[in-house]
């Protein structure tokens, strides 16, 4: 039996899709926080989804980009924890805007050859999940 104790404050992050875990504890930057205990459990059994992926985190309820998590898949469930107990779930969505996370293909575009300046993407269709670059207009489809 799998024995994984509760965690005290943090987040929960369910019905991820099965084999997705690592990529979203890099692309959170998960293994860059102080001091936060992070466990991941790939290829749960589940009603809903046949597999998942779950990841908790014991970390500051602000030390997640939960925008970031809207972008990579808003159908994940965030569970934030205080005091051994949930006491909020979050529905995430696609957010307006991300910033470093995706980089922009277009080698004119300002943003690549100027190192220092954010890798800003605005969301321009929701239906389809299109960003694009907001210097130079370059798209982007779909999630990472």
């Amino acid at each position: 039996m799998l024995n994984i104790s509760g965690i005290h404050e943090g987040y929960v992050l369910d019905h991820i899709k099965a084999g997705m875990s690592l990529s979203i504890y890099h692309d959170l930057k998960l293994d860059q926080l102080d001091h936060a205990t992070t466990a991941i459990i790939m290829n749960a059994k589940s009603n809903k989804m046949g597999y998942k992926d779950i990841i908790k985190v014991e970390c500051p309820v602000d030390a997640i980009d939960l925008d970031i998590l809207g972008f990579i898949d808003h159908n994940i469930t965030v569970n934030i924890i205080e005091n051994d107990e949930i006491v909020k779930k979050v529905k995430l969505s696609l957010p307006k805007e991300v910033k470093n996370v995706i980089r922009c293909k277009n080698p004119r575009c300002i943003s690549s050859i100027e190192q220092e300046l954010d890798q800003i993407f605005i969301l321009t269709d929701p239906e389809e999940e299109v960003y694009r670059c907001k210097y130079c207009e370059e798209k982007y489809r779909g999630n990472i």
